[in-house]
């Protein structure tokens, strides 16, 4: 081969890598957009807001719906303070939050206090701005635990001032949270719980969660686009047919 037929091969060769070196930084430019500004994909994994979200769901969190705060973008760099474009949060969205405490924790739970609501949990009932919120026990929540067996679990359909409705759990009675003090949300802030009441630690716990600034707030859950019941493990490839849980895949959320 001639010399100058190997400058013409080691060119293309050297052109060929650098054009594919420009589609991956293209690629995760597109990306990270993307994760940005539509969507991020998340996995629950606790039962903190059975029965509405199980362990092992996958859920997309759309980022438009509150506008964007540092903790739009990934690793929540200090570039801006507050929100940009932002939009109320409506009460019982289900919401994805930085945990106040370290602002680095993502939590998913439902919000069900605005500012200036006053907040209390009265015998196991919500109670918004003095009222309670109406609820009617419902067929019992059949969870399926790790050992194959199955626990009945009781369920309410709980029902906000604006409408929005959904299911709750209530495992114990007179349990930790189940009687609280009256919580009045601070301006610009936020309560959430999660849907199992009795197993989730959230604004009731003022040490721990506490109320939720609107900046630490990443963006609503949207639609849950895949779900697995923990059975199978990522290099089992023979059990994933049988660990999906088909029926779950692409539902909305309430």
């Amino acid at each position: 081969m001639s010399s100058g037929s190997q400058s013409k091969e080691q060119a293309t060769k050297k052109e060929g890598l650098v054009e594919s070196v420009k589609t991956i930084v293209y690629a995760v430019l597109i990306a990270l957009v993307i994760r940005t500004l539509a969507y991020e994909p998340f996995n629950i994994p606790s039962g903190s807001m059975l029965p509405t979200l199980l362990i092992g769901d996958y859920v997309f969190v759309a980022k438009y719906p509150y506008g964007y705060s540092r903790h739009s973008l990934p690793w929540s760099p200090p570039l801006f303070d507050g929100r940009v474009l932002e939009n109320p949060v409506d009460r019982g969205d289900i919401a994805v939050f930085k945990l106040p405490t370290d602002n680095r924790t993502d939590y998913i739970k439902r919000i069900v206090g605005l500012p200036g609501d006053r907040i209390q949990m009265i015998q196991g009932v919500l109670h918004i701005n003095g009222e309670a919120v109406r609820r009617e026990q419902v067929e019992d929540f059949i969870r399926e635990l790790p050992n194959g067996r199955f626990m009945r679990l009781t369920q309410y359909r709980e029902t906000l001032p604006n409408g929005v409705s959904y299911m709750t759990l209530d495992v114990e009675r007179n349990s930790i949270a189940d009687n609280t003090p009256v919580y009045t949300v601070p301006d610009r802030h936020y309560f959430a719980m999660g849907d199992n009441r009795d197993d989730s630690t959230d604004s009731r716990f003022l040490a721990h969660v506490g109320y939720v600034p609107a900046e630490n707030l990443v963006g609503q859950a949207d639609v849950l686009f895949f779900s697995v019941n923990g059975t199978a493990r990522w290099w089992e490839v023979w059990k994933w047919p049988t660990a999906i849980r088909y029926g779950r895949i692409f539902n909305t959320l309430d």
